[in-house]
């Protein structure tokens, strides 16, 4: 399969079918360092469900972390990502990681990523490494504050120069196609077009998950819109096994004003010495944990949830007043903008935050050549559940987390290129018993309903009943939407829909399974942690594994 094609399209549309050697299902991080390590190898196309600039990397704000500190030590940030996952880490995975974070960060380097400098005592210029929650030193490189900002222009600047990566944007994918010459394995996607409103045939011999998280099932969140768990529910609904789904992080400090939507207040604020504190400027962190501000993201998070219900409060408040201006303005210039563009000058006044939906710990198992439980399909990134986060995310591994599981994928894809393989035919998409929809409303109120339930009853702080209560509700919203999703032509919204309430039964599926407390899952039913703890694994069963994806009402 060695070329990227497609039949014509028309005014009634005829099936389109496009054909690759891997297909790379989402644009951030992860999908884009994986497309530029294969295509001089072979043909590529990478899917985005917006353009090719939106996602979860382009926000990250923070930076990547690796060792590059001579007083820094492998072994350190191993130990510190291991203390950050509340003792369920696969210490197998956070050594390989950790082992080849800079050999990672050296290659986006070699792109051209702009990590800021710095000069030493010396004079010599090295890379400004700053600190955040959960780490022992200083091993954060960053671009200013818009780190993932830069990565992404950095690698879609790359991308788009290859002739062999072909970059589908405004695309949604629906199901991965199982394969009947080969079980175990997809040989296919069906795609839907936003601009044709019309689904398609991508079909390749490999096939990657890198779609991010699922934040967007909760009311607030720091995720852009298309964080909706697409490839956890594709992978799930194929056969794929998940894990540890009800960790879900939930940032400390997300921007509280009524004009700023899901805006994120780095965590390097913190690592630079900004204090968290009540409106009156009391610090609180000290009573909840040794390490204070610095304490890891769940705790924090807790922390300003408690302090919020105790007092009745709208927020809490980051202050980094207390450093020079000049500092600020060169460390922190995009979070100041956006604060002063809402008349908040951060470097006269404390920040307004609130906790929010950040990131998915948990996801489509993967072995450490990102391989899932399908034969030529792989996940990378937030979807992955690859045992690195254990029960809450260390900052900055996420991004590295990316680059490291996208080069193991790359090299394991290249060497099984030579494989024989036998093309398969794909039925077309079926839309013969299916109607445009005229009650669009109804999406809507689901929608919001998801959300809403989910933020309340499986948020930060959980319950048996709480949990109880949610999956009732959201099989009650299975029913509706497939029937919806059989009887009509899909669109993204309803695309999103279907993913996001897969999504958020597996969340709570997962937080059902584990009877505890520990790291992002805190359940007053269950206070205590356990000894020996174990990943939360679902396995799907074969009554729920959609055989013949893609054909509208199953």
């Amino acid at each position: 399969m060695n070329s990227v094609s497609s039949s014509p399209s028309s005014a009634h549309p005829q099936p389109i079918e496009h054909s690759c050697d891997v297909l790379i299902i989402g644009s951030g991080a992860a999908g884009l360092s994986l497309a530029l390590k294969l295509a001089d190898h072979c043909k590529v196309i990478v899917l985005s469900k917006s353009d090719r600039n939106e996602g979860s990397t382009r926000y990250a704000q923070g930076g990547i972390a690796a060792v590059f500190d001579e007083k820094d030590s492998i072994d350190a940030h191993v130990q510190d990502t291991l203390q950050a996952g509340a003792g369920l880490c696969d210490e197998h995975a956070v050594r390989y990681t950790a082992q080849r974070a800079k050999e990672a960060l050296t290659w986006l380097i070699g792109y051209g990523v702009p990590f800021d400098k710095e000069q030493n005592e010396q004079g010599e210029e090295r890379y400004h490494l700053t600190r955040e929650g959960g780490h022992s030193h200083r091993r954060i490189l960053h671009a200013a504050d818009a780190t993932g900002e830069a990565l992404q222009i950095t690698l879609n600047d790359a991308v788009a120069k290859h002739p062999n990566i072909h970059f589908f944007e405004r695309y949604n994918a629906i199901d991965l196609i199982q394969s009947k010459q080969h079980p175990g394995s997809c040989s296919g996607v069906y795609v839907w077009s936003r601009k044709r409103e019309h689904v398609e045939v991508i079909r390749s011999r490999f096939i990657t998950l890198a779609t991010g998280g699922g934040s967007k099932v909760y009311q607030y969140t720091s995720n852009p819109d298309v964080s909706s768990g697409d490839g956890i529910a594709m992978a799930w609904r194929a056969g794929c096994r998940v894990a540890n789904m009800e960790f879900n992080q939930f940032h400390p400090t997300c921007l509280y004003h009524p004009e700023a939507r899901n805006f994120l207040i780095s965590e390097a604020l913190r690592g630079e010495g900004a204090q968290l504190c009540h409106a009156d400027g009391t610090r609180f962190m000290q009573n909840f944990d040794k390490r204070g501000d610095l304490a890891p993201r769940d705790i924090v998070a807790r922390a300003i949830d408690y302090e919020m219900k105790r007092l009745g409060a709208d927020c809490m408040y980051l202050d980094i007043s207390h450093k020079p201006a000049e500092f600020i303005e060169k460390h922190f210039p995009n979070i100041q903008k956006r604060c002063l563009d809402l008349g908040i000058d951060i470097t006269q006044q404390p920040i307004p935050v609130v906790p929010a939906a950040h990131y998915s710990c948990g996801g489509v198992i993967t072995d450490t050549n990102a391989r899932t439980d399908l034969d030529n399909v792989y996940a990378v990134g937030e979807v992955a559940y690859t045992g690195l986060h254990g029960a809450n995310r260390m900052a900055s591994n996420s991004l590295l987390e990316c680059v490291v599981y996208a080069t193991s994928a790359a090299e394991h894809i290249l060497s099984r290129l030579q494989d024989p393989y036998e093309d398969e035919a794909i039925p077309a998409w079926d839309e013969s018993q299916v109607t445009n929809s005229d009650e669009e409303v109804i999406i809507q109120h689901n929608w919001h309903e998801l959300r809403l339930f989910m933020w309340d009853y499986v948020g930060i702080v959980r319950t048996n009943k709480r949990l109880e209560r949610a999956l009732r509700r959201i099989n009650l919203l299975e029913q509706e939407i497939q029937e919806y999703y059989a009887h009509f032509r899909v669109s993204n919204n309803l695309l999103e829909l279907r993913n996001l309430v897969m999504v958020a039964e597996l969340i709570v599926r997962c937080a059902m399974q584990r009877k505890e407390s520990r790291g992002l899952h805190f359940n007053l039913d269950y206070p205590e942690a356990q000894d020996n703890p174990e990943p939360s694994i679902l396995v799907p069963s074969a009554s729920r594994i959609q055989n013949t994806p893609g054909v509208l009402g199953p």
